[in-house]
């Protein structure tokens, strides 16, 4: 596999692990403000709120960034196929109708697309 489709895939599988760590991060209840003294160095409520705001940047733009394909063969292999991980390669395959060298090729096309937008953000 080329290095450049292989980092975006990368950056692809380490957004899905975003959003479930986004997803965790919401269910968590609220942590209550206080003004009281601190015994420890830090504060791990605002660091947690750095993180959430920082999490939820690199999410946005790589929502931005898929949502400005609007191939659907490329969308369905972005979202269903790399991201959600729905569908093996052959069953990607037959939902496009087409040949595995050629699900390569549109594949590979769709990284390189979603890569364009990402830059451009």
């Amino acid at each position: 596999m080329r290095q450049d489709i292989k980092k975006i895939r990368n950056l692809l599988k380490e957004y899905a692990k975003l959003k479930r760590e986004i997803r965790t991060f919401n269910q968590v209840s609220s942590p209550v403000l206080s003004v009281a003294p601190s015994h420890s160095g830090g504060n791990g409520v605002e660091t947690s709120l750095i993180n959430y705001v920082d999490l939820s940047y690199q999410l946005k733009e790589v929502d931005d960034a898929l949502n400005s394909i609007h191939n659907p063969q490329y969308q369905f292999i972005l979202h269903d196929y790399i991201i959600n991980k729905r569908f093996t390669r052959n069953e990607a395959c037959e939902r496009l109708t087409v040949s595995v060298s050629k699900f390569n090729y549109i594949k590979n096309r769709a990284l390189e697309m979603f890569l364009l937008a990402y830059e451009r953000l």
